[in-house]
């Protein structure tokens, strides 16, 4: 049977990001949004787009405070506002605010700012629309991670950890991102989890920010400290009489290589010297280490994962949703930035990602070398609407050019050869359009509704 034409059709995006202190504010996805709101306010479906979500940066503009900060992103991007108002002239626009815009839960000026462009906010962490006879929960996320949970949400006084971060961490990469070699500082945003932002840092610095001269002569030391590790440990066995190295033969054949075999010669005693150096000193490091974390953890320093797990409280929460309210098929969120979908019972639990550069870390191919984060875009719209007698989840892919070739040094892409990653979004979810009485049981026999 065919759905009729005036079945509600949602476009969901989410997690933004615009704004931030000056290389911050640059919005490398604006031409794509704005085709993309072109595109629905030229739609004949009874469409709604909800932005679910962290559509702003505001924890990272520091410059401004209160509603400044939304009216200096209106000067700033003048032709967004314009289309947006535009949309939101032909189809209803709504935003739910996330963690790092949550101050436009916290001032009614901000409902009527942005009602001059036609966006209506909801100033709630959650809502729901219809679709058929069953409904769409839809929140941004941040209440499932501790670190940004709002105890009294729309306060304007209360700052989670995931605010200091953000407001000390963050918008100060976006003011000295420009002082680098390239203007990388800025993509600290895009680094996930957190637990990896020292790794990278040292990644960017030994691959953009070290004098050249620097790296290309430490190179071939860390290429060759595989091969120095087990040369150190062949030596040990030797002076310990349980192995003797064929050094003679080894000797002879760099001998017939010439300046070579010479080169090559010192560079493995250079390098079995450092690491049989590092290994002694790594032995007492490695214990004082040790015991310092167990002293950490009696004291009970770090209570916390920086970082939210991506699945599990939202799995939780999503059936928590789908038992206290059966009618509900699909939970969308945000927040983690991972597009992915997962099976609840008979429901769909639907991340709708970010439309931020992203990075891949791939370790190298070879060598004791820093690992490499390549960066892609993965710009993508969730289409929820009713086809055939079910409710059909899409993502939507909004095509972008490949960021690597122009972020990514040779030495990067040479050492992860065959390594470069290739993102995908999920395959559609199809879920019934009605919601069946031994289904219905299941869940309520499974799932207790949340305390």
């Amino acid at each position: 049977m065919a759905d009729s034409p005036s079945d509600p059709v949602y476009y969901v995006i989410s997690d933004l990001h615009m704004g931030g202190d000056e290389q911050l504010g640059t919005v490398d996805f604006l031409e794509e949004l704005l085709a993309f709101l072109e595109r629905l306010e030229m739609t004949d479906e009874n469409a709604e787009l909800v932005i679910n979500g962290d559509a702003f940066g505001l924890w990272e503009v520091t410059e401004h405070t209160g509603i400044a900060k939304l009216e200096a992103l209106i000067e700033r991007y003048p032709e967004l506002f314009e289309q947006l108002r535009a949309t939101g002239a032909e189809i209803p626009i709504t935003l739910l605010p996330g963690n790092h815009d949550s101050e436009l839960a916290a001032h009614d000026e901000y409902v009527d700012l942005l009602a001059k462009y036609n966006i209506t906010l909801v100033q709630a962490t959650s809502m729901t629309r219809p679709i058929g006879e069953r409904t769409i929960h839809f929140e941004h996320g941040h209440q499932q991670d501790e670190n940004n949970r709002f105890e009294d949400f729309g306060n304007p006084y209360e700052t989670p950890l995931g605010y200091y971060y953000n407001t000390l961490v963050t918008s100060r990469a976006g003011r000295l991102s420009e002082r680098g070699r390239y203007n990388w500082l800025k993509d600290v945003q895009a680094v996930t989890p957190t637990e990896r932002v020292p790794r990278w840092l040292l990644s960017k610095y030994f691959y953009r920010e070290m004098n050249p001269l620097l790296r290309y002569s430490l190179v071939p030391f860390l290429l060759l400290f595989n091969l120095s590790v087990i040369l150190a440990v062949l030596a040990v066995l030797d002076v310990a009489g349980v192995w003797t190295l064929p050094v003679e033969t080894a000797d002879a054949v760099l001998a017939q290589l010439g300046l070579v075999g010479e080169a090559v010669h010192f560079l493995l005693v250079a390098t079995v010297a450092v690491v049989s150096s590092l290994l002694v000193v790594s032995i007492p490091a490695y214990l004082i280490l040790r015991d310092f974390g167990h002293t950490v953890d009696r004291f009970g320093v770090l209570e916390g994962d920086l970082t939210v797990d991506p699945d599990t409280p939202y799995i939780e929460a999503a059936r928590a949703v789908f038992s206290e309210h059966p009618e509900t098929a699909v939970f969308c969120y945000g927040h983690t930035h991972r597009p992915t979908t997962n099976r609840v019972d008979d429901r769909v639990l639907v991340n709708t990602g970010t439309w931020l550069k992203r990075l891949h870390r791939r370790n190298v191919v070879t060598g004791v070398l820093p690992p490499v984060y390549y960066p892609s875009y993965q710009l993508c719209v969730v289409r929820i609407a009713t086809a055939d007698d079910a409710i059909v989840v899409k993502y939507e892919e909004i095509a972008k050019s490949d960021p690597s070739a122009e972020e990514l040094t040779r030495t990067e892409r040479l050492l992860t050869l065959g390594r470069a990653p290739t993102p995908t979004l999920p395959d559609r979810s199809v879920v019934p359009l009605e919601h069946s009485e031994s289904s219905l049981e299941y869940a309520d026999e499974t799932h207790s509704p949340s305390k």
